[in-house]
């Protein structure tokens, strides 16, 4: 709709131009047709072709009233004023005739209507003015001036002010209006803009507060339970909040509210990670190989659950007995909407019979249901030591939304 509505308001302004610089053309060939014949005595074919003009094009702009049809009354009424002003031209002193300015203000319209009609007729003009000056090499000429030798002068000041009064006082100063209005609207937008995207800046600021509330809601309740297990499980809920929570506030600290820039925070996840659940004198290494991707917050999400689920069961089970390990997170691009994320550990790993339907572990099934949110597969890697996937996937708006089954 708003498409729709702009596409009118363009063709209500083009139409209003239109209108007013015929209306404005067709009374000033009028009066020039007048002054031609009474006050500069020119009787022969000028003051005949611009009263023919004025005629036709009254004509034209009646019968515009009835079809609508901007493009074909814009056409005929350029092509009869291209015919009279070339017509006018070779019988008024051919290349130099000061009416020739009248072809200016002809390709000057077509440029103002569309860039296709301003090359149109410039290259049309162009053609015209070399056969124009054709006539004024001697031995070629068909046509003579019927201007009168005392009136030539007073023809040049009338014709010159026309060309003048059309590109400046009636083309100029209305496009010098639209160029305000335009600016005026641009400055509304820009203002809009900046407000929405503080808006939306203070949306993901109150975002991350609120999940941080749960998370520190969840670490509270954890530490009421002495239930080993129950406490893993409240654990895992906060690090899967904290891990939403930072997307948030990666994109309310950054200017492009849209993106994050996502090795910084595979970085800062995975050092949370290790640190909430190993402590922090860990001796656990993360070996994170992504180069500068941006990803919006639809791939983001997801696609952060997905590191946080790998990297804490590499953690958690992987690494239950060992102090020392390494995890790695490499991600490329394929393509401009695919991408690779190759994750995993140097730990014990997992048999190979156990899979997500086999097995009770949330973690695991996140893993395989996060990736088909993404329209990605995941494929395990049993050529390394411990547990590794190879997980091919789609940024989110290019994939369709599945919930998580």
């Amino acid at each position: 709709m708003k498409k729709q509505d702009k596409f009118r308001e363009r063709l209500k302004d083009k139409t209003e131009l239109f209108l007013k610089v015929n209306h404005i053309g067709t009374l000033c060939c009028l009066v020039l047709a007048i002054l031609c014949y009474f006050l500069l005595k020119i009787t022969a074919i000028i003051p005949w072709i611009l009263l023919g003009f004025v005629v036709l094009n009254f004509i034209n702009l009646y019968a515009f009233r009835t079809h609508k049809n901007l493009t074909l009354t814009y056409n005929i009424a350029s092509l009869m004023g291209l015919a009279g002003s070339v017509a006018i031209v070779l019988y008024s002193g051919g290349i130099n005739s000061p009416f020739i300015f009248i072809l200016a203000v002809l390709v000057f319209a077509g440029y103002v209507t569309t860039r296709v009609y301003g090359r149109i007729y410039l290259i049309v003009s162009l053609v015209f003015l070399v056969l124009i000056y054709s006539q004024s090499v001697e031995g070629f000429s068909r046509v003579s001036n019927v201007v009168p030798e005392n009136s030539r002068e007073l023809f040049a000041l009338f014709s010159i002010m026309l060309s003048v009064y059309l590109l400046g006082g009636v083309f100029g100063r209305n496009l010098l209006s639209a160029h305000h209005k335009l600016y005026r609207s641009k400055g509304e937008i820009e203002q809009r803009m900046q407000e929405k995207e503080m808006l939306l800046k203070e949306v993901h600021h109150r975002v991350k507060n609120n999940l941080q509330t749960v998370s520190s809601l969840l670490r509270m309740q954890s530490r009421e339970i002495d239930d080993k297990d129950i406490q893993n499980l409240l654990q895992g809920s906060q690090n899967r909040v904290v891990c939403m929570a930072m997307v948030h506030e990666m994109l309310y600290m950054r200017d492009d509210l849209a993106k994050i820039e996502y090795r910084s925070y595979v970085e800062d996840l995975g050092a949370y990670l290790i640190k909430s659940i190993k402590g922090p004198k860990s001796k656990i290494r993360l070996n994170i190989d992504i180069p500068d991707i941006e990803l919006g917050i639809d791939t983001a999400i997801p696609l952060g659950l997905l590191i946080n689920e790998a990297v804490t069961n590499a953690l958690k089970y992987g690494f239950k007995d060992l102090d020392e390990g390494e995890i790695t997170i490499a991600l490329e691009r394929e393509n401009k909407t695919e991408y690779i994320l190759r994750i995993g550990d140097n730990g014990v790993g997992f048999p190979e019979e156990i899979t997500p339907a086999s097995t009770k572990s949330l973690g695991l099934k996140l893993i395989h249901n996060l990736s088909r949110q993404l329209k990605g597969d995941v494929i395990r890697d049993f050529s390394k030591k411990g547990t590794n996937y190879i997980i091919h996937f789609q940024e989110a708006a290019q994939a369709p939304f599945h919930t998580l089954a």
